[in-house]
């Protein structure tokens, strides 16, 4: 049973390092996670709020804490070990929410340290070389969650780069590390409003051949087969076998309508993507590919538009940002 315990200001629920399959959530008081940039090596400290969860990515995954969680005024919290977890999520749709949240605040934690060591460099590197040092980095680190994020990233910016192939192979390696490490069924799935209930053994076979399908397109992708690589996506959408992989995959289609240069096809593809799928992680690189397409139509207003659009959906560190501020540009000089 899910154990309710209380803790003392100035006391610690767990150090970084500690091996740890509990999960917990705040009901009263402060508590902060610490941890050290990967950057500067400072260390930073993430308030935890009343309703949320910690210590849900290490516990799920079996794998060392990666912060260290002090109380800083009294607290009170409840204890689940993994199963009691499952279980409490499969009967609260809210609960899966407010994990969500936490997932997807800690995600854009990653992401802008991710961002930072691109626009910056590290070392004299090359932004595409330094982000796949980024995802090397935390493969080798056994974060894969954080490797699987930075090596798509890789993927969707330099589809044709240098270690394109690495990349797609180094996805593999994450995808089948999280899926062997006992997680559930990946939370990333269920953002995409997909399953939510743990899978069987078969299940989990049955969605590794379907990650293995879906990097083995983004492998043709890579090599600028556009044609075969589009083939494979439209197969995974309609086999529905994962709704995660399935977002994906709508999400490559599209890249490969206007590899392809079938912009009309592209647009209209993009276009029902994002009535499906209002928060799809990619939504600005759609519409900055819909902008392109409509661009090299001839349809400079249009153009214009959705490229306005993705400038005001990102920040100015952001590489998409920049991509899209420079084709703004490029369209003012083509006039």
């Amino acid at each position: 049973m899910p154990k309710a315990v209380r803790y003392h200001a100035n006391s610690v629920v767990y150090f970084k390092g500690d091996m740890n399959d509990r999960v917990y959530i705040l009901k009263s008081g402060k508590v902060s996670l610490n941890y050290n940039d990967i950057e500067t090596g400072q260390e930073i400290h993430d308030i935890i709020n009343t309703g949320e969860f910690f210590g849900v990515k290490s516990a799920l995954g079996r794998y060392p804490r990666e912060e260290t969680a002090v109380v800083l005024s009294d607290a009170a919290m409840v204890i689940f070990s993994v199963p009691e977890f499952e279980q409490l999520v499969l009967k609260n749709t809210r609960i899966i929410m407010k994990m969500l949240k936490v997932f997807s605040n800690q995600l854009r934690r990653m992401h802008k340290q991710v961002r930072n060591l691109i626009s910056e460099g590290k070392d004299g590197l090359e932004p595409e070389e330094g982000l796949f040092r980024i995802g090397q980095y935390y493969l080798n680190s056994q974060k894969y969650h954080q490797a699987l994020y930075a090596f798509r990233r890789y993927i969707t910016y330099y589809p044709s780069g240098k270690y394109a192939s690495e990349a797609t192979t180094h996805m593999e390696q994450a995808e089948k590390a999280l899926q062997g490490g006992g997680a559930p069924a990946s939370m990333s799935g269920m953002a995409a409003g997909g399953g939510s209930t743990p899978q069987s053994a078969t299940q989990r076979e049955e969605l590794s051949d379907t990650a293995k399908s879906y990097y083995n397109a983004v492998s043709l992708f890579s090599q600028d087969n556009f044609q075969a690589a589009l083939e494979e996506f439209k197969k995974l959408v309609q086999a529905n076998n994962s709704e995660e992989y399935v977002a994906k995959s709508q999400f490559e289609i599209g890249r490969c309508y206007l590899g392809l240069t079938q912009y009309d096809k592209c647009i209209e593809h993009y276009t029902q993507m994002i009535k499906h799928y209002p928060r799809h992680p990619d939504l600005r690189d759609a519409l900055l590919y819909v902008g392109n397409c409509h661009e090299k139509m001839g349809n400079t207003g249009k153009a214009n538009g959705f490229y306005k659009k993705v400038l005001s959906m990102s920040s100015e560190n952001e590489v998409i940002y920049r991509k899209a501020k420079r084709a703004l540009r490029e369209l003012e000089v083509s006039k």
